[in-house]
């Protein structure tokens, strides 16, 4: 600007100086029109190099700009070409679906089939709130495209969050699941859950008259979901419904992940007289229920579930912690992003369904676990596969074999320090439930700190030193731990499930709704003729044990554990690895859990079963997609990626269409189960 001045100066004054026919004042002023000229070039060129050093100026917000943007414009020329390329353009045709192949070959529906969704795949919606969630009502909080988050965090993070004391709707907040097919198709754009399953057999000839999707809100406790939405009555009406309506034919049942277990609560609820049960009967299950087609079932447990509560993390939440320190921890903004994760998660009872059962005898004490079994050369990570034909007819033979050089303690659950995981039993110290006792006497029940709820800001630095301190905890003791870190959350959400081994089924005690959802503390319904099925990926590393450090951070109510990423093992993808110990499952749920009843503890006529129920495995071996157009994989073995498998859907189409367990090839095990379960020594 100064320079645009200086001119205009220049432009008046030079026709004044030749109207006054001075040719010496003109040539006076040469000197002063020639420094304007260098003047200008000097702005210029200062401009230039400013200019230039803005560019240099590559801030970390900038790269996470540029790379959301990257992403972003990637997502929508994908989205774009999908849409708008032919569908019947000469290379880009998929395999043929396995419902289209089943159908050519004759097949029909039959049975209605149920789905059964598991923990998060839900979908939520909104239909009362605070008033920061106004123009909200009726849409989706959960489940879709999640914008909520970006717009208002702590907003959305209030109303997906229930009351602490009570674990149902805070006041003034009404969330609630879903209604129909669309409640779990997609858990977000483009990312399916069941939808290949629900089109596949609509290729068959099902629609909405026999297909049922019994969404219900996943945060609550099982028992819950009746008491609030009446969730349980809905269901076994429909199943009534669809039972009539399609010639009295028996349904098939299809429950994923959690959805497993809070099945099994629904059979237990429904045989049960009111107020607690539906009055259904002990012979309704027998009547309605043909099949129960359990993917990825959590029947006891996951591990994870346990790192969630202690430090609101897993595998993934680690490795960006030791990629980005500070990034999840820090309190840009006043997110303080950890804190506010475990405050939610806390308040939500089903997590605590997902808690290890069993204790010891199912999960292994200090010095030895089912999974230690394997033969596995870590260090040569050998991993050898078999064609699922070869699987179906020669088990012995074609197992995967692990060969264990160094004995690894998966029973250790939770080790605080990779010395710990590591030292021989008698060198630890035994850990008792009064030591923990002592350890919360110090508790000021009236003290609070912060705004974020997560119960640590009652512990003192030394008692949390206490509980850490060379300590090495089973599935067993870290139940009792759970109950003193997270007294409110355990002691709210025990009062709806239980862990343990029952004793005696025939104790009055066992007819209570918290030990319907442990197949370890219940029965079976008395239906002989009804299957039972356990499909799950295999080949996959999955989290089983935790090698854990204490944070550095001693504000008030931070989390003061946290997974120790440092800690790495010689046994590569299949041994220690930033921290956590890795047994075959599907990624998220070890074979142990979710395979072991039906391996052992259903089979049979057994106490757990005794009507002789028959089980069955089928296990699919994990195969990462080939190219793009296979999308998660046609062949994926992944917790959810699995519901995407063309073997597992041609399976669940051939049952619902009439076939027996016989007729599709019966057991089909690549795994060790069978030799995990040998070495679980319970009473049958």
């Amino acid at each position: 600007m100064g320079s645009v001045l200086r001119f205009r100066k220049l432009y008046f004054l030079e026709p004044n100086l030749r109207s006054n026919g001075s040719s010496e004042t003109i040539k006076d002023n040469k000197p002063s029109l020639e420094g304007l000229k260098v003047d200008y070039k000097h702005v210029k060129s200062q401009r230039m190099e400013e200019h230039k050093n803005m560019k240099k100026k590559w801030r970390c917000l900038d790269s996470c700009c540029w790379f959301i943007g990257c992403v972003c414009t990637t997502w929508w020329l994908l989205l774009f070409m999908y849409h708008c390329l032919p569908a019947n353009l000469a290379g880009l045709n998929g395999p043929e679906p396995p419902g289209v192949r089943l159908k050519n070959e004759g097949l029909a529906p039959l049975h209605p089939v149920v789905m059964v969704p598991g923990i998060v795949t839900g979908g939520l919606e909104l239909w009362e709130g605070r008033p920061c969630s106004e123009g909200l009502f009726r849409k989706r909080l959960w489940g879709g495209s999640f914008t909520e988050i970006f717009k208002r965090p702590l907003c959305w993070m209030e109303h997906l969050s229930l009351d602490s004391e009570t674990g149902l709707d805070p006041p003034g907040i009404r969330v609630r699941p879903v209604p129909g097919l669309v409640a779990a198709d997609y858990f977000g754009p483009g990312y399916f859950v069941w939808a290949v399953l629900i089109e596949n057999l609509a290729k068959i000839g099902y629609e909405g008259k026999n297909m049922f999707m019994a969404a219900y809100d996943w945060r609550l406790s099982f028992q819950n979901t009746e008491v609030r939405d009446q969730a349980f009555s809905r269901l076994k009406i429909n199943i009534e419904l669809m039972y009539i309506t399609n010639g009295n034919k028996k349904v098939v049942v299809v429950p994923h992940s959690m959805g497993a277990i809070y099945f099994l609560h629904f059979m237990k609820w429904v045989e049960a007289p009111p107020p607690m049960g539906g009055g259904g009967g002990p012979e309704w299950c027998a009547k309605h229920i043909k099949a129960i087609m359990n993917i990825g079932a959590t029947f006891l447990g996951v591990p994870k579930a346990v790192s969630g509560l202690l430090s609101a993390e897993g595998k993934d939440v680690a490795f960006i912690r030791a990629m980005a320190p500070g990034l999840l921890d820090s309190e840009i903004l006043g997110l303080k992003t950890m804190e506010r994760m475990m405050h939610v998660s806390r308040t939500w009872d089903s997590v605590i369904s997902l808690l290890p059962k069993g204790g010891d005898a199912i999960w292994g004490d200090l010095d030895s676990s089912p999974e230690e079994v394997h033969e596995c050369d870590l260090e040569t990570k050998c991993y050898i596969q078999t064609s699922s034909k070869e699987n179906s007819t020669k088990h012995e033979d074609t197992t995967p074999h692990f060969q264990l050089k160094h004995q690894t303690n998966y029973g250790r659950m939770i080790s605080f320090g990779k010395t710990t995981s590591e030292q021989h039993s008698s060198e630890l110290p035994v850990i008792a439930p009064k030591e923990l006792m002592d350890v919360t006497k110090d508790l000021n029940s009236s003290e609070k700190c912060g705004d974020i709820w997560t119960e640590y800001g009652k512990i003192s630095r030394k008692n949390i030193q206490r509980l850490a301190d060379n300590k090495a905890y089973t599935a067993a003791t870290l139940i009792d731990l759970l109950r003193f870190v997270a007294p409110k959350t355990m002691q709210r959400a025990e009062a709806h499930f239980s862990h343990g081994i029952a004793t005696d089924l025939d104790d009055p005690k066992y007819s209570h709704y918290r030990y319907w959802s442990n197949p370890l503390e219940t029965k079976l319904p008395n239906a002989p003729d009804m299957e039972i099925y356990s499909l799950y990926g295999v080949g996959i590393p999955t989290e089983r044990s935790y090698v854990y450090k204490l944070s550095t951070s001693e504000k008030c109510n931070s989390i003061p554990f946290r997974i120790d990423s440092s800690a790495e093992g010689n046994g590569g993808q299949w041994g220690l690895r930033g921290g956590v110990y890795f047994v075959d499952g599907d990624d998220s749920v070890p074979v142990l859990s979710t395979g072991f009843m039906c391996a052992k503890g259903w089979k049979g006529k057994t106490r757990f079963n005794p009507s002789g129920s028959a089980t069955y495995i089928r296990e699919y071996q994990h195969k990462p997609p080939a190219s793009l157009l296979e999308g998660r994989g046609l062949e994926s073995g992944a917790h959810v990626d699995i519901m995407g498998n063309v073997a597992l859907i041609e399976d669940i189409l051939r049952v619902a269409a009439g076939a027996s367990a016989e007729d599709i090839g019966g057991d089909q095990i690549s795994s060790d189960i069978l030799k995990m379960s040998e070495k679980v020594n319970i009473k049958l």
